[in-house]
């Protein structure tokens, strides 16, 4: 597999022969709900358009993973997977084959990748956005992606995985409120799903932000620290740490047989 980070929540995947974009934000400014003045991300550069995607995969309906001005410039023929709130957005835009996943849930692409839904972010009092597990259906390797560091108890029974990507720092509000939970939900995931390698996302990469907000977000945590944490609790995960723009392959062990 092939994977390339692209900033902030998005990614390129290579698996199976298909190319999934996942949470794509790469032109144009980060807002939420048109409120530039409490919260903006601005990019030094936008990005490229990947070419020749498969699959657009959503895991959430807020702006910093279905980007509307991103979706925007995608073609409406691109068949879209995405959590209940983000279908809804992408249907919006006119989108023509969108595929919503229920937690549990699966969508297999060209018969060769299979998406499965599972409990991811809560938004809200009630709503629980996804998260996916892609599986290459030819070879069983798979990919766990959680944007926020909310990984369910039920992950247990899918372990293990071989690459997780998920958050790796935490990001809170005063009086710790949780923007985005790493440091010790990070090493939930790899205790559940004992994969081979994680990847940080959700923090990081050509990006600035700016706005009311800003000011009282608190970063905590490191790469050097997790993977020191993973080491006192024996556990073997490789933690690699993606450079913006530059696809890479992910080499992984072959199962003993």
């Amino acid at each position: 597999m092939y994977l390339t980070y692209l900033d902030s929540n998005s990614w390129l995947i290579e698996l199976g022969g298909q190319r999934i974009l996942l949470d794509p934000w790469l032109v144009g400014p980060l807002v939420f709900g048109n409120t530039p003045w409490f919260f903006k991300g601005d990019r030094r550069k936008d990005r490229s358009i990947p070419e020749n995607i498969n699959l657009i995969l959503l895991s959430q309906g807020l702006e910093d993973h279905a980007h509307p001005q991103t979706l925007k410039q995608l073609d409406r023929d691109i068949a879209v997977v995405a959590s209940p709130n983000a279908a809804k957005v992408v249907q919006e835009l006119g989108y023509r084959q969108i595929t919503s996943l229920a937690h549990q849930e699966s969508f297999t692409l060209a018969n060769r990748v299979e998406i499965k839904a599972v409990p991811g972010s809560p938004i809200g009092p009630t709503l629980i956005e996804n998260g996916y597990i892609l599986k290459e259906l030819e070879t069983g390797n798979s990919i766990y992606y959680e944007p926020h560091g909310y990984h369910s108890a039920s992950l247990k029974d899918a372990a293990p995985v071989d690459v997780a990507i998920a958050p790796i720092v935490d990001l809170s509000l005063p009086l710790g409120i949780p923007i985005i939970k790493g440091t010790e939900t990070a090493l939930k995931a790899a205790r559940l799903l004992k994969p081979q390698v994680m990847l940080p996302t959700a923090a990081g990469g050509d990006v600035t932000f700016s706005g009311f907000l800003v000011s009282f977000l608190r970063a905590s945590g490191n790469l050097e620290d997790f993977r020191s944490t993973l080491a006192r609790e024996n556990l073997s995960t490789q933690v690699l740490e993606p450079q913006p723009g530059e696809r890479f392959e992910v080499s992984l062990k072959k199962p003993v047989s």
